[in-house]
């Protein structure tokens, strides 16, 4: 897998379904310990709830967990876990806290009241895309470096540091694909005299 969505920052919302009030809240996460983490600031916050159901799934050992919180079974997590799927999203968990109104949903209202929340929660978030990329050293003499500022941009190569001392070094993030090709044109521009020196593999936004 080169790339994946997931979401910038937590995000939430709230609706209410025959007087229960269903706040959700989706949270980028990258670890079991950072869901629970999450999980632990949503049921601090709203102490006073009757359930807290939640699901995540994690890029890492393309990991998956969920939750009905004392719901009846099947009615909280796994829809809110499917929501998750079907938004092409990893790297998230997704928590719906539900006040109880005092009239029963029933088992289809529950299930329908979860989504609807967890799909909330996601329609909330700002979504973005992590692709593999590269990041490399590049080092040449000052006369060079007009020249090869006007190349990076051509090969979605973004400067993350600069040093000008003797010489100018770049560093610099591009899409893993597009590595070959950029020290290509560095070859051809330069006849040979500036590289490309890869220096990680590292999943980011661009």
């Amino acid at each position: 897998m080169n790339q994946f969505d997931t979401i910038k920052a937590e995000a939430e919302d709230e609706f209410v379904e025959k007087r229960s009030r269903f706040l959700c809240a989706i949270a980028p996460v990258r670890s079991p310990e950072e869901a629970a983490a999450f999980l632990a600031r949503r049921r601090e916050r709203h102490y006073d709830a009757r359930h807290t159901v939640y699901a995540y799934i994690l890029r890492e050992g393309n990991r998956e967990k969920y939750s009905d919180d004392g719901e009846p079974q099947g009615t909280g997590g796994q829809p809110v876990l499917e929501v998750i799927r079907r938004a092409g999203l990893t790297d998230v968990c997704v928590a719906v806290t539900r006040y109880f109104g005092g009239i029963l949903l029933g088992a289809g209202g529950l299930t329908r009241a979860y989504a609807n929340g967890a799909a909330l929660a996601v329609a909330a978030a700002e979504r973005i895309t992590y692709r593999s990329c590269a990041d490399c050293r590049i080092g040449m003499a000052y006369p060079r470096y007009g020249l090869v500022s006007r190349l990076l941009p051509d090969y979605g190569a973004q400067v993350l540091a600069s040093s000008f001392g003797e010489r100018v070094e770049l560093t610099v993030r591009l899409p893993e694909e597009r590595l070959e090709e950029l020290r290509a044109a560095l070859t051809e521009a330069t006849a040979g005299a500036v590289e490309a020196e890869f220096l990680q593999e590292i999943f980011a936004a661009l």
